[in-house]
């Protein structure tokens, strides 16, 4: 046998190292910085009263756009704004609370539909995302997700922020990647979610540059203020009370006249009408003004708050000389938010479950406001003077609800003289206005609905022409449609015939903000913009028109949750989102513990689901089994008298839901130990149409706790397994269930 020879032998592959993707050359970082239910009027350099220094100053070396239009709800924006298509097209018509079954109307944005993020991921981009996400639907933000709708499985690289539409900001829902995680602080600690979740955007910047330095960026920075609850330090809450003394009459006055010397609305608009429902600001008490203004200061200081963890990201940039070739884009999601009501919340859970809030109850938390026990949200008032000089609110087709600040800069490329442009844009639109900047074309698949129209143009040139011809408008009903200059626009009424609704016409060219209503004058244009609407609406997926608020979480919950009735909670598991854990609401339940008990002094909590603001907690303290109700920071006690032998037991807490003869409801609690009922009471406040936007825990309690109790309060026996069964005797008022949704949307 002869040994090969190299004549014998295959000849080696040529080595080959594919090309990795390369940005066109100077291709900027970007700054992508979405705030939640911020009205118009509310930055410094819109005309607001609200110190919003950093703000200004990228606005002062930028462009400011004063036809900016987004879709009226968060979750909408959010999916036009990844996608740069129309949020019906893209399968998110509404919130991603539900999914209605309709193509419209999934609460998740198509695979049919790629986003900024996967787009730009193709062309050599690292992409960022820190904040609210709220475009996955809340039945898929559990630990077995699935996860292809999260922001990792949607072209971003890294995750740090909250999946749902808001959460506690001194003990949020936080989700790193796809885990969810414990917050790195407490109230008690001085953590706050906005420092946090900007000091972790630095964080991915800093570590981005130490690797890659050559390599562009895309950071997506949606902090949630200002959403409600509007929580900030109290030192600013305090600084806003003289301020907004005023009332809300004088501040829109006010406003208007410096946006009218700002530019940012032209010369001899007036203002319209306050909005249906809105007293005038001399009709309320001394002590409704003392709390009214009290609730706007702590919106006011969650803004300036956010302006400065801002502020510390520019320095940041600065220090690391990437200002100049540094895009920044800053604009808000909707206008400002209808849901605080007539007179506004210190805490709205306990209306989200029947119990009202006295005025009496408001002054005497006055001190509380923005807190973390608080759940705060502003009157209809303030938010109508968010919005100035535009009429109604977000959720609304109306400019109040859908007409919002935009700033664009980016020094090297872009105008750095702080002006104005009128040009009409939209939500969908940034997409493909930031590829046209970059040089990169956009991946937009046929058939899903009229594409985004890119604005670069006008960005350079303030006299440019308006590029998107037609943009339609759908809310929960609420229409609306903008072609040429003109807008026609119809507020829906739920549960009222779509037919029945009053069309309004308005000229935009010389009719700012929607005064002056034409449509009587030109019906038949009014005609056929109406009829466009209807074109807009079959093309993009709008139909059919759903105003039913409740019977879509309804229906949304039965069939994510199927009829279960059973669960089992093992010590370890992680934490399980609210809009996964057993719903309590108007039934019978039982919750049982299995455990052993090594002391007659154990401690600890054993199941918590909520906050501080409101929730449940089943505990022992010094040997005692305890169950806390606290509906709305209201507590209701019950505790075994003596304490749990030590050894192998089994401890229950029992509701029996109770109907009355004259229609009310009343729970009997038990508690129980080895089945033997050691402590009882009745009471008619229950868990009726809401638990808490907080999650659910097992063996301790994380960030502001349900109960009196220190976190995380862990316990200190041996817990084997909790167990939770639900009795079929739930009778849920869907249409309240459905409020309080959208009161926390």
């Amino acid at each position: 046998m002869t040994t090969p020879g190299p004549s014998d032998q295959f000849e080696a592959p040529k080595q080959h190292w594919p090309t990795p993707a390369t940005p066109p050359p100077g291709s900027p970082n970007i700054v992508l910085m979405m705030l939640d239910d911020v009205g118009f009027a509310d930055f410094g350099c819109y005309g607001s009263e609200i110190d919003t220094p950093c703000i200004d100053q990228v606005a002062a070396r930028g462009v400011r756009y004063s036809g900016f239009h987004t879709t009226a709800m968060c979750s909408t924006t959010r999916a036009a704004l990844l996608t740069g298509r129309n949020h019906h097209a893209v399968g998110v018509g509404c919130l991603a609370n539900f999914d209605s079954g309709y193509p419209g109307y999934r609460g998740k944005i198509s695979k049919d539909a790629p986003t900024l993020a996967e787009t730009l991921r193709e062309v050599g981009y690292r992409n960022y995302m820190v904040g609210k996400w709220h475009v996955t639907p809340l039945t898929e933000t559990g630990p077995t997700g699935p996860f292809d709708g999260w922001p990792l499985g949607r072209g971003f690289d890294r995750f740090y922020g909250f999946l749902d539409a808001e959460t506690d900001h001194y003990s949020p829902e936080l989700v790193r990647d796809n885990s969810h995680i414990e917050a790195p602080g407490t109230y008690a600690s001085g953590y706050h979610l906005t420092e946090d979740l900007f000091d972790q955007a630095i964080g991915y910047i800093q570590g981005h540059i130490a690797a890659s330095p050559k390599i562009p960026w895309f950071l997506m920075l949606t902090p949630g203020a200002c959403h409600a609850p509007h929580q900030a330090p109290k030192p600013l809450i305090d600084k806003y009370d003289a301020i907004f003394s005023k009332g809300w009459d004088q501040c829109r006055k006010d406003r208007l006249q410096r946006q009218i010397e700002l530019g940012v609305v032209p010369n001899g608009t007036q203002l319209p009408p306050r909005n249906d429902r809105v007293k005038a600001w001399a009709d309320h008490s001394a002590d409704e003004q003392r709390v009214f203004s009290r609730l706007a200061g702590a919106y006011a200081a969650m803004l300036e708050h956010t302006d400065q963890q801002l502020a510390r990201l520019m320095n940041f940039l600065h220090a690391a000389q990437l200002t100049e070739n540094t895009l920044v884009l800053l604009l808000s999601d909707n206008g400002a938010s209808q849901e605080g009501g007539p007179n506004g919340f210190v805490n709205a859970m306990g209306p989200f479950n029947g119990q009202p809030e006295s005025m009496q109850t408001k002054l005497a938390r006055l001190d509380d406001i923005g807190g973390p026990d608080t759940h705060s949200n502003f009157p209809w008032g303030w938010a109508m003077a968010s919005n100035t000089p535009l009429k109604r609110y977000k959720q609304n087709t109306h400019g109040g609800g859908i007409r919002d600040p935009l700033i664009v800069s980016w020094p090297a490329k872009l105008p750095t003289d702080g002006s104005v442009r009128s040009q009409f844009c939209h939500v969908s639109d940034l997409a493909p206005t930031i590829l046209e900047l970059l040089g990169v074309e956009s991946h937009h698949r046929p058939g899903i609905g009229t594409p985004g129209c890119s604005f670069a143009a006008s960005l350079h040139d303030a006299y440019a022409a308006t590029a998107k011809d037609v943009q339609y408008f759908e809310m929960f009903g609420h229409r609306g449609l903008v072609h040429d200059g003109w807008k026609a626009v119809a507020y829906h009424e739920p549960g009222t015939a779509f037919e029945d609704d009053e069309w309004e016409l308005y000229h935009l060219a010389e009719d700012f903000n929607e005064v002056h209503n034409l449509a009587e004058v030109e019906p038949e244009r009014l005609q056929q913009l109406q009829s466009l609407w209807w074109q807009q609406a079959e093309t993009n997926q709008v139909l059919p028109l759903d105003d039913r608020f409740a019977p879509r979480f309804a229906e949304n919950a039965e069939r994510h949750r199927g009829g279960r009735t059973h669960y089992t909670f093992w010590p370890g598991m992680g934490h399980l989102p609210s809009d996964v854990a057993p719903d309590l609401r108007s039934r019978s339940y039982r919750i049982s513990v299995d455990l052993e008990v090594l002391s007659d002094r154990d401690s600890g909590v054993l199941i918590a689901h909520g906050d501080a603001t409101g929730g449940y907690s089943l505990y022992m303290d010094n040997g005692h089994l305890v169950h806390d109700l606290n509906i709305g920071g209201t507590h209701q006690l019950l505790t075994s008298p003596k304490p749990v032998l030590p050894g192998r037991r089994e401890l229950a807490f029992v509701m029996q839901r109770q109907p009355q003869d004259d229609n009310s409801v009343i729970g009997r609690a038990s508690l129980r130990v080895d089945d033997v009922e050691v402590a009882e009471l009745s009471t008619n406040s229950i868990f009726t149409l809401m638990i808490s936007w907080s999650g659910l825990d097992i063996g301790f309690d994380r960030g502001t706790t349900v109960g009196n109790y220190a976190s995380p309060f862990t316990f200190s026996g041996k817990l084997h397994k909790v167990t939770v069964d639900l009795s079929d005797d739930q009778e849920l008022d869907h249409d309240g269930a459905g409020r309080a949704e959208m009161a926390r949307e």
